[in-house]
């Protein structure tokens, strides 16, 4: 289904609840400039190495796209887990993973007051830039003592550059880039300002 959640004006706070959810993997393939690239890259470095019995753990795993693609590649068993604090996303992943019959744990969970246990490897795709600043070094440095002593943290986010003019040079380039996906102006400045506070 085609993301259109950012064409009428948002009168509430923006959640990630079923509107978004239906619309999810479209608005993320649109909306983030390489993103298919980067999860394939991602799922290349997990099978690269002996994978048998290693547990991944997805954050954020929203609607479980990256899990699924991962359970397909995978030539031997390993655990697969995605977690995410939204309800909506869940149950589409729940919808997913029935429909292409893979085995994936699915758990309804904060990443800050998730309790981090053995996991080989654990990845986040663009979740971080939703955890407050303050937040985040003391997060990573949770998961990372979690992990298993040889264990893999792989992430992909968005950065902001001490260069004033280079920030706003990539922040045009990346509206630009939205653009050519087919998302207005009003579209962009809508998910703009709905996702400030988030």
């Amino acid at each position: 289904m085609k993301d259109k959640v950012f064409s009428q004006k948002i009168e509430k706070k923006f959640e990630f609840d079923e509107a978004v959810a239906s619309v999810f993997d479209d608005m993320l393939s649109r909306s983030v400039p390489f993103y298919d690239e980067v999860r394939r890259l991602i799922i290349s470095l997990i099978l690269a190495e002996e994978a048998e019995g290693k547990k991944v753990l997805d954050l954020g795993s929203s609607t479980a796209k990256f899990l699924l693609e991962l359970s397909g590649k995978m030539q031997t068993e390993m655990q697969l887990k995605g977690i995410d604090n939204s309800a909506a996303m869940l149950d589409r992943a729940r919808q997913k993973c029935q429909a292409f019959g893979a085995e994936i744990e699915l758990e309804l969970a904060d990443m800050l007051s998730y309790d981090y246990r053995n996991e080989d490897i654990v990845v986040a795709n663009y979740t971080l830039q939703f955890i407050r600043p303050m937040q985040r070094t003391q997060l990573i440095r949770k998961i990372c003592d979690g992990m298993q002593e040889e264990g893999r943290f792989i992430f992909s986010e968005k950065v902001v550059f001490e260069d004033k003019k280079l920030d706003k040079q990539m922040i045009d380039i990346y509206y630009a880039y939205k653009k050519t996906q087919g998302y207005s102006e009003y579209e962009i400045a809508q998910k703009r300002e709905a996702l400030e506070n988030v």
